[in-house]
């Protein structure tokens, strides 16, 4: 069994762990590189495609798949269990619907500054906790895209690579989920500064 030891990481349950693809895995840095791998691929195939529909289901859940498909069976595919964070399991789809209609909203009403729509979107996202495992990289890639497909500069989330702001216990680690705290609680200034850091 891996242990999910760095802060903020989801535990996964027994039945989520007999998706892993890869057999040879045994630690979480071990996990870590097989899920970057993955990730890199996806950003590859994400280069130069345009995407209309980003704030639907089906594209976030494609998206996820695309991500993790070479590391876990359940890739795409919304949680069924229980977790310490995030809606419960039944609510995921609705609550997915409407943060996309309410992010079309924002963004057709000019309700918040691109900065903040985004980090409002990516908030939403990682508070409703759609998938077993990989939330936070998967809504910081939607929100990415979201922003490029809407003419904006995608955000540097910290200034750090992926792989540091997964994997350690970390400053940075710790700055990103002190902002989803504050954000948790009404206050989305510390993810915009964040974002853009």
């Amino acid at each position: 069994m891996i242990e999910n030891s760095a802060p903020g990481n989801t535990p996964l349950d027994p039945d989520e762990m007999e998706g892993l693809i890869p057999r040879h895995v045994t630690t979480q840095g071990e996990l870590n590189q097989v899920e970057q791998a993955n990730i890199l691929e996806a950003r590859t195939w994400l280069v130069g495609r345009s995407h209309p529909d980003i704030l639907t289901d089906s594209f976030l859940r494609d998206l996820h798949k695309r991500m993790f498909k070479d590391v876990w069976k359940w890739a795409g595919k919304y949680r069924k269990s229980l977790k310490n964070i995030g809606v419960s399991a039944v609510q995921i789809p609705v609550e997915v619907k409407k943060l996309c209609e309410d992010t079309q909203f924002w963004i057709q009403n000019h309700t918040y500054s691109w900065d903040e729509i985004g980090v409002r979107f990516h908030h939403r996202l990682v508070s409703i906790h759609p998938f077993p495992n990989g939330n936070g990289r998967h809504a910081r890639l939607a929100t990415d895209i979201l922003m490029r497909a809407n003419g904006q500069e995608p955000f540097t989330w910290g200034g750090e690579s992926e792989v540091d702001l997964i994997g350690s216990a970390g400053e940075t680690r710790g700055g990103y989920l002190a902002a989803l705290k504050a954000a948790d609680n009404g206050d989305v200034g510390p993810l915009l500064s964040f974002a853009r850091n």
